[in-house]
């Protein structure tokens, strides 16, 4: 795998899940979407999901330390770490974790204005991990409260107001596309205070998969659940899953993104 000096500013460049059993998260994933693993840089609490020897995620041991819920969190590039973390209290988001210096860059862990967890990166990154490409995710969603608030936080935040990055609202959606490129969509609805976790905004992940049915059968014998039966959304088959852990994502037959 090669590094890349920067991706486009704003753009996603990886997903990582916090765990609380990294043991455990190895082998659900394992066996449930066929990932193989192997040691990060950031110490034995860390390491990176591949699929055919190419990066998926990262995996952490780190939430119960943290004492956060088990999920995925999305990561976007930025060029500054200080001036966006700045950006994101302007706009009356949090900032939870950082800036910290790992490796190469510098990482944060913040939450929008409606408490959907996210993170951001400055410094190198993974040049062969892309949003719909490859090993890496079909794509992002968030769920959020209103998509129309979101994209103006995020568009702030994240200056998504440049040449390559193109925002727009369709079919009750907001799409964010990097060159003509699908990278994320921003969907309304959530509600902040839900109990359940399955309705409260946050950032979803969505792993593509040869065939639902099969994942998740693999997903269940591992200790998995189903959060949501499979069926055809409007971008394919798919299917929304728990891990062991009750990290959720979903798994879709269909990698060209929202």
């Amino acid at each position: 795998m090669s590094a890349s000096d920067r991706a486009g500013p704003g753009t996603p460049c990886w997903v990582s899940l916090l765990t609380g059993d990294l043991g455990a998260a190895q082998r659900f994933y394992g066996a449930a979407l066929g990932w193989t693993f192997r040691k990060g840089s950031l110490g034995e609490d860390f390491c990176v999901a591949l699929s055919g020897g190419r990066p998926v995620a990262g995996l952490g041991n780190v939430a119960r330390r943290m004492g956060v819920p088990v999920s995925w969190t999305s990561y976007f590039s930025v060029d500054d770490a200080d001036a966006a973390a700045a950006r994101v209290r302007e706009r009356g988001g949090t900032v939870a974790v950082g800036p910290l210096a790992f490796g190469g860059g510098r990482a944060v862990l913040a939450a929008d204005p409606d408490g959907a967890v996210f993170g951001f990166w400055e410094g190198r990154v993974l040049r062969d991990w892309s949003i719909g490409t490859g090993a890496a995710p079909a794509w992002l969603e968030l769920r959020t409260r209103d998509c129309f608030d979101a994209a103006l936080f995020y568009g702030g935040v994240f200056q998504w107001d440049g040449q390559e990055t193109d925002v727009r609202y369709e079919d009750d959606v907001v799409m964010v596309r990097v060159g003509g490129h699908t990278v994320a969509c921003l969907r309304g609805g959530a509600v902040e205070a839900a109990p359940d976790p399955k309705v409260r905004p946050r950032w979803h992940v969505y792993f593509h998969v040869d065939n639902v049915e099969k994942a998740v059968e693999a997903a269940l014998a591992a200790g998995g659940s189903v959060a949501a039966e499979p069926g055809v959304s409007r971008v394919g088959h798919e299917a929304t899953l728990c891990d062991s852990e009750g990290g959720i994502f979903t798994v879709t037959e269909d990698a060209r993104g929202c």
